[in-house]
């Protein structure tokens, strides 16, 4: 997931078909949008990288779109996901830079102080479009009230595997529960086919699995007070679990970062990983035939179910932020709306087949899920996604604790054998204690 996936995802046209049918559904017509960009008005956006070319291509040809409606210039520019957060910071901080910045997680609580409220566009989309889905409220509208930024969506992270060696180890379908995928990823090893997980500072994958590990075990970085707790039984035994399940991972993973296992994956090195859809589209679309044949065997799951009950998945979440030092607020606004719309935002997630899971509940509806049945499982990530910053509230605190990989760095201490899970976790828990403030 961050800027050198270029050389892997190169895509071409082999989008599934159907996916270009129209949406279905009764807008509200209640839904009003009064706004006209200013005259002369010029935009700079600065967002991640592309990681599927569907993506990119089709965002740009909806920024011609606008600027020819419009008559107004956006420059974009792409950045990996690791620099458009201290470049927003930057600019948070100087007032001035890119007007409107396509952002991850919980970002936008770094300086809620410098963001336009955008309230009045959040309302009109949701109301137009089913309402949105209520992680998209927990990370944008922190006060229960203004809204700071507006939801895009979410990079979904599912388990990722070769359907025939994990038949080939002994398993008919993808395990469902915790015990099941670590005797899988046993067998996976002992066949010769491994596994592999990022352990290195992977804003996106590390992340994304390491959460999933310690929450499948029900613990968390702080309770509903936001009080760290991630020093508990519950968290050691997730680390227990996190080095049995890494002496069955192909070696190098500790320094693996967003990139890593599409690369590995890709090569025939690895049989599962967590990641998002952006390897089968890699596969679908190359234009080496050993690569492309990989496409038929691969599929996606949800994480399986732990003790705690609970299969929870931490994915990638993606916000739209405008800064306040914007000369151009109302174009900046109605940017984002146009972009949110249907006629534009359907056909944004079908070019890239779902890379972006939507956070409106009307694109449920969208043809792409149902297109491929391998696309599914990535509809309901916004839906069903829990932030990092779990169980508490989410501002200043879970966005410096998310930002510094606290998580990812203690399953990889844990895992690896570098410290004890005791050890591991009590560094996280005074790690985590400076930015909540005891």
């Amino acid at each position: 997931m961050a800027m050198k996936r270029r050389d892997l995802l190169k895509a071409g046209a082999g989008i599934a078909a159907g996916a270009s049918l129209p949406m279905i559904w009764v807008k509200d017509a209640n839904a009003q949008w009064n706004n006209a960009p200013e005259k002369g008005a010029k935009l700079r956006v600065l967002r991640w990288s592309r990681f599927v070319q569907g993506d990119i291509d089709q965002y740009m040809k909806n920024v011609e779109a606008f600027q020819k409606k419009y008559g107004v210039e956006v420059r974009v520019d792409n950045e990996s996901w690791e620099d458009v957060r201290p470049k927003a910071a930057v600019a948070a901080n100087v007032g001035s830079g890119p007007d409107i910045i396509l952002g991850t997680n919980d970002d936008a609580d770094l300086y809620p102080e410098k963001l336009l409220d955008v309230t009045d566009l959040a309302n009109y989309l949701g109301k137009k479009y089913g309402g949105w889905y209520s992680a998209g409220e927990q990370y944008l509208r922190p006060d229960g009230k203004r809204w700071i930024g507006i939801p895009l969506g979410a990079a979904g992270s599912m388990m990722v595997y070769r359907e025939s060696q994990v038949k080939a180890a002994g398993f008919d379908s993808f395990p469902k529960n915790t015990d099941d995928f670590l005797k899988m990823m046993k067998a996976l090893k002992d066949k010769g086919t491994p596994g592999g997980f990022a352990l290195g500072h992977a804003t996106g994958d590390a992340n994304t699995w390491c959460h999933w590990v310690v929450w499948a075990f029900g613990g968390k970085m702080v309770d509903k007070q936001n009080r760290v707790v991630i020093d508990s039984p519950e968290t050691l035994r997730s680390l227990e679990y996190a080095k049995e399940l890494y002496g069955t991972f192909v070696p190098g993973t500790l320094s693996w970062l967003d990139p890593s296992n599409n690369k590995v994956f890709l090569d025939g090195q690895i049989s599962v990983t967590n990641n998002g859809i952006s390897i089968y589209y890699a596969a679908k679309t190359s234009k080496d035939p050993k690569i492309n044949a990989l496409a038929a065997d691969i599929n996606h799951s949800t994480y399986p179910v732990g003790p705690s009950g609970s299969g929870a998945a931490f994915h990638l979440f993606l916000n739209q932020m405008i800064f306040k030092y914007t000369k151009y607020p109302k174009a900046a606004k109605e940017f984002i709306r146009f972009m949110m719309e249907e006629e534009q935002f359907g056909p944004w997630m079908q070019a890239s087949i779902g890379y972006v899971a939507h956070p409106l509940r009307a694109y449920e509806k969208n043809p792409i899920w149902t297109a491929d049945p391998k696309h599914l499982p990535y509809r309901d990530a916004v839906k069903e996604l829990r932030p990092a910053g779990y169980d508490g509230k989410l501002g200043y605190a879970s966005a410096g604790a998310l930002a510094d990989f606290i998580i990812v760095d203690m399953v990889a201490e844990a895992a690896s054998g570098k410290s004890s899970p005791k050890e591991a976790a009590e560094r996280a828990q005074k790690r985590a204690e400076r930015y909540y403030k005891v």
